[in-house]
């Protein structure tokens, strides 16, 4: 269903600039069962296949998780995807994400990512914003393979670092793009 839902919501946001009344009406039930489900299944294989997630999970105070985002577009894009912040093993809050996008683009694409959010300042911030736009608020570093094998537990300093895992999809081009999490009702 989450799928479906975030399908629906990336096809929506393809089609923004064509017609803005036949994507009115989402889903206004969030499946919990199935985002915890989807969100632990992410996080332990993210754990499963890199190292650097988990050591950094394990000095995190809480973790952002989008187990499915997906993703389209053709001049004018998108993504949208939900998931859920855990601390201290537990789930804290329900969270979708957005991110809009402009430039040389085509093509769709899937993904799920994972922000460790390091101190209480940093969870504070998303907890109590009206929608965190990353890149505004906490730092958070893009962590690629290049800099996971350069990352120690002792060189840690900043506020967020983000995991993106399970690409699929191909999407080409040059955009410009900002992404948006905010606390589900």
């Amino acid at each position: 269903m989450t799928r479906i839902r975030s399908m629906i919501a990336a096809a929506c946001m393809v089609a923004v600039p064509f017609t803005v009344t036949a994507c009115a009406s989402l889903p206004d039930e969030v499946d919990r069962a199935e985002i915890d489900a989807d969100s632990r299944q992410a996080l332990n294989g993210l754990y499963a296949k890199n190292a650097a997630a988990k050591a950094i999970g394990n000095q995190a105070k809480a973790v952002l998780v989008f187990p499915s985002i997906v993703k389209g577009g053709l001049g004018f894009g998108g993504a949208y995807g939900e998931g859920e912040m855990i601390q201290g093993g537990r789930t804290v809050d329900y969270y979708s994400t957005f991110t809009g996008s402009w430039g040389l683009q085509a093509g769709a694409q899937s993904y799920g990512y994972a922000v460790f959010l390091m101190n209480n300042e940093a969870v504070n911030y998303v907890e109590d914003s009206d929608g965190w736009e990353i890149g505004v608020g906490p730092t958070v570093v893009l962590v690629n393979a290049g800099v996971a094998e350069n990352l120690s537990t002792t060189s840690l300093k900043d506020d967020a670092y983000a995991f993106i895992f399970d690409q699929k999809g191909l999407m080409a081009g040059i955009s410009i793009e900002g992404t948006k999490i905010t606390k589900l009702k």
